[in-house]
């Protein structure tokens, strides 16, 4: 068996343990093991093989780690407008009970509505910026 088929069968055992797994990095190690057969196929020896498939896919998985370190954390799904596209809209709250919630007319039914922390109650246009089972989290516009 050519030594390119048998890094190209291990690339494609990596990608099916990814794929049962939802390891992204093993797709990064992957791309190590094509980048050693393409070495393979170039005529390259066993070594500069198997330093191809370590500084490829070890470089590529430093590389996304370092790209995913430097992103902000997602937002919980309750609040991430690309979770739920209630987030950013906006609702009229008429008044506000004694003890703090209250409910508004949304979307054609009645929801339960409260104060986002730190923010003063008082009627008027909110926005929703989380939703927390059927409750609104809202703050004043």
């Amino acid at each position: 068996m050519a030594e390119s088929t048998v890094w190209w069968l291990m690339a494609g055992t990596v990608i099916a343990v990814e794929l049962l797994t939802g390891t992204f990095y093993l797709l990064m190690l992957s791309l190590g093991l094509v980048g050693a057969a393409i070495a393979a196929h170039l005529g390259a020896t066993v070594p500069t093989q198997l330093v191809v498939a370590a500084m490829l896919g070890g470089g590529l998985v430093v590389a996304w780690r370092s790209y995913k370190k430097h992103q902000p954390p997602a937002l919980p799904a309750g609040a991430n407008r690309d979770v739920n596209l209630d987030i950013g809209e906006t609702l009229l709250v008429e008044a506000w009970n004694e003890d703090g919630p209250s409910t508004a007319k949304y979307r054609g039914a009645l929801w339960n509505v409260s104060l986002r922390a730190g923010t003063v109650s008082t009627p008027g246009l909110h926005r929703i910026v989380e939703v927390v089972g059927s409750r609104l989290v809202v703050e004043k516009l």
